[in-house]
């Protein structure tokens, strides 16, 4: 059964290190912070020397790192085995590397920690291994954060460092850095180092240490949307699809397609007071307003077909039916039919 990276995260900062960990899936960001800090924190900068080992998928099979782990701690209560680029192992998906693997989980020794960063792939879920490591080691499986699930995880990991932010500041970045949760959590690193002990992540911090330029962003892309200020939207438009490389559509698109569907629950749903509003499109009250006018302007009919356009955007930026048509033409074409 797969653990929470939060939770293994806990128990290792309260002193709990188990004998194996298997850290597999897409999101690489949860893997490199607990194999992080178990090479950091397990043991003493003095015992490192002698029992930390960090070896590297593709320079080793099977035998070896099991030698490795089997090794008694020098002058130490314990000893770390890290094996990255776990993937890597020579021998990990041959009958006879996974059963020296199988039998040492189920005898590992209790005095060693073996760490398998197995990134960017899962073991195969049908055969015994992944089984086994279920269930005699701490398994955890990693996920991309989906779009719609980003400012959730922004407001959960600014709060877990003492800090707030507020509802636009989090689309922003959502908006402006995408999931990539590395870089997302570099750049909340970077404006905390220039709060100068403040505590509230604005959008003029974001604008000033992220470099989101304030007048040419999705945010105000949407804005202008909400308001049907085709001048406005042109003139972004225009400034993204020159600064493409800065501004790619696939994430664009994901976003208008959730504005898209926040006005589709908002037309459909049955409690249209604000309090039943903002629940449903899961919004803060002041928020609502935007997209209250936004409805105003698109019609449930006009909404249904905005998001046939960004469907169809979508397939011809990935080359579907697209002719070749350059990523800048593609988002140009759509603003203008969904503002018409």
């Amino acid at each position: 059964m797969s653990s929470h990276p939060d939770q293994v995260l806990m128990e290792l900062k309260s002193g709990k290190y188990a004998p194996v960990y298997f850290l597999q899936g897409e999101e690489a960001f949860y893997i490199d912070q607990i194999t992080n800090y178990i090479e950091e924190h397990c043991l003493q900068e003095a015992e490192k020397g002698f029992n930390q080992t960090v070896l590297y998928g593709k320079d080793v099979n099977m035998g070896q790192v099991i030698t490795n782990a089997r090794r008694f701690p020098m002058m130490s209560d314990r000893q770390v085995v890290i094996v990255k680029e776990a993937k890597d192992i020579q021998d990990l998906n041959k009958e006879e590397g996974q059963k020296l693997l199988l039998d040492y989980l189920d005898n590992p020794v209790p005095s060693t920690v073996l760490v398998f960063a197995h990134k960017h792939k899962k073991l195969d879920g049908r055969k015994p291994l992944s089984k086994a490591v279920g269930k005699n080691a701490v398994l955890v499986t990693t996920m991309k954060v989906k779009d719609w699930d980003l400012p959730k995880w922004i407001e959960s990991h600014v709060s877990s460092k003492g800090l707030q932010i507020d509802y636009h500041s989090t689309q922003m970045l959502a908006e402006h850095v995408g999931n990539n949760l590395e870089r997302l959590d570099n750049e909340i690193s970077k404006i905390e180092i220039n709060l100068k002990g403040n505590t509230q992540i604005t959008q003029e911090l974001i604008q000033k240490y992220v470099g989101i330029n304030k007048d040419y962003n999705v945010f105000e892309l949407q804005k202008a949307l909400s308001t049907r200020d085709v001048v406005k939207a042109t003139r972004i438009v225009n400034y993204f699809s020159a600064n493409i490389r800065q501004h790619p559509i696939i994430p664009m698109l994901a976003l208008l397609y959730g504005y898209c569907t926040k006005l589709l629950i908002l037309h459909s749903a049955k409690d249209k007071s604000d309090g039943g509003l903002s629940r449903a499109l899961g919004v803060p009250p002041f928020v609502l307003k935007e997209y209250k006018m936004a409805a105003g302007h698109y019609g449930l009919t006009k909404v249904m077909q905005n998001i046939s356009y960004l469907k169809d955007a979508d397939l011809k930026s990935k080359g579907v039916n697209s002719g070749s048509q350059p990523e800048e033409d593609i988002l140009r074409e759509l603003i203008f039919k969904m503002m018409h």
